[in-house]
């Protein structure tokens, strides 16, 4: 049960208000987004604060051939690409919003093959993003709301001060086993083989689990985020596009300062909760040859990335190799941090750490080649990222993996293995299934009441 004062209820001029007592930011970020209260919505969290971006002031849709832009609810705007440079142009439409303004989207793995000047399908989005008509924050001890719309505001107040919670989410299961592993294992093997011919050293290569049945998103969020300690999560609710994901890993963090840090995370075993069997997969993961390797090269891109954007004095390793546990897996992880050169902003952090090396390849052109021949599908958000970016110079970026999607009236699961010269197929594929393992066991279907 939420708990506030009257007083420390009462909005503030400008559109401000501030609520103190005791609050479940997880909870109330999902009441809110069921409430009614808008009709599309993004939640965000960082660092145990979660915020709540709904409506569109403005709404940004970036396809290979066209951006699309909606504005205070006017007629949508289509024009071509004039320039070809698709995160000049998010930058552009997003510098055109009247300050001050936050924006939350996402892009899909396939934008990174835009920007290489690949070809990519024509009719799916490679970018979305909305700058928000309300936004809260909420933490335990507080929930701040930020909406010009009187009389929405004062509905967001009344939720908030008279929230309940949820009922207890009841999941149901999905088998992310193969019936028939054959064609991910040669995959496998394909990848092997152009590695051991040195067309590249690594890469990640995916696969899709079909969910049967429509998916009840806050709850799904509710229970996934229960279980889970993510680097970042998030859910989202916009046109053509739903999510909720527990991120293991960033693409990128930019302070107002320009300080830039990605943490790679690359290696993987099982985590059983287990005591003895989670210490042995610990000393496995930190002392297997091919999981160091993998680490190591990952975290070598991403300081090379990172020296073209930062000044190269600038950039260093914390925490190599360090242990994060994240849902169902344990991984090797490591921070990469620099400070961007005078002139430089998030946006360029981001063209040159985007997609992630985890969930791309070394180097990534040849990736990309490899993935587009051996998967079955376009990506789409998986191996994406999920942003937030403010006039002020901040952004952020979640890697969209652990992740649930909904898109063209289609539900799915995906995951990946980082493939190397020592990979063996019969250990990837299962890394695969304890990856999907950590939302799988999540997914809350939609009850509809009986007639």
């Amino acid at each position: 049960m939420t708990s506030t004062s009257a007083a420390e209820a009462a909005p503030s001029p400008g559109g401000a208000a501030r609520l103190t007592g005791w609050f479940d930011p997880r909870g109330l970020a999902t009441r809110l987004v069921t409430a009614g209260l808008f009709e599309t919505s993004v939640v965000y969290e960082r660092d145990w604060t979660w915020s709540v971006a709904g409506g569109r002031r403005r709404h940004i849709e970036l396809f290979a051939d066209r951006i699309r832009i909606d504005s205070d609810g006017c007629a949508p705007t289509t024009s071509r690409r004039t320039v070809d440079d698709p995160v000049a142009e998010l930058r552009a439409a997003l510098g055109a919003v009247a300050r001050p303004w936050r924006a939350y989207g996402w892009l899909a793995f396939e934008f990174a093959y835009a920007a290489d000047h690949r070809p990519v399908p024509r009719d799916a989005p490679l970018a979305q993003f909305v700058v928000p008509v309300a936004q809260l924050r909420l933490r335990t001890d507080s929930v701040e709301v930020d909406c010009e719309d009187q009389a929405l505001r004062e509905r967001i107040l009344h939720t908030v001060t008279t929230s309940t919670p949820m009922p207890f989410p009841v999941p149901a299961s999905v088998d992310v086993e193969m019936s028939d592993p054959g064609p991910y294992l040669r995959a496998v093997e394909a990848a092997v083989a152009g590695i051991r011919r040195h067309d590249l050293e690594k890469v990640i290569l995916s696969r899709r689990v079909p969910v049967p049945f429509d998916l009840d998103y806050p709850a799904t969020y509710l229970l996934g985020r229960a279980a889970h300690t993510p680097a970042r999560s998030f859910l989202l609710d916009l046109p053509g596009m739903r999510a909720a994901g527990f991120s293991p890993e960033t693409v990128v963090e930019v302070s107002t300062e320009g300080h830039v840090r990605t943490q790679p995370l690359a290696g993987t075993r099982l985590r059983t909760g287990e005591a003895t069997a989670d210490a042995a997969a610990l000393a496995e993961l930190t002392t297997d040859p091919k999981e160091i390797y993998e680490h190591a090269v990952s975290v070598k891109l991403a300081d090379t990335e990172l020296r073209t954007v930062c000044t190269p004095a600038s950039v260093s390793v914390s925490d190599f190799m360090s242990v994060k546990s994240r849902g169902s897996v344990h991984h090797l992880a490591s921070a990469v941090g620099g400070r961007l050169r005078a002139g430089l902003t998030g946006w360029d952090a981001l063209a040159a750490l985007f997609p992630a090396v985890t969930a791309s390849g070394i180097p990534k052109p040849a990736a990309y080649d490899l993935i587009a021949s051996l998967e079955e599908a376009p990506r789409g958000l998986y191996s994406g990222a999920v942003v937030t970016a403010a006039d002020d110079g901040t952004l952020d970026a979640a890697l969209a993996l652990r992740t649930v999607y909904t898109q063209d009236g289609r539900t799915w699961l995906r995951a990946g293995a980082g493939v190397v010269a020592a990979s063996r197929p019969e250990r990837e594929y299962p890394e695969t299934c304890e990856k999907l393992a950590s939302v799988a066991p999540y997914l809350v279907p939609i009850r509809r009441s009986p007639r």
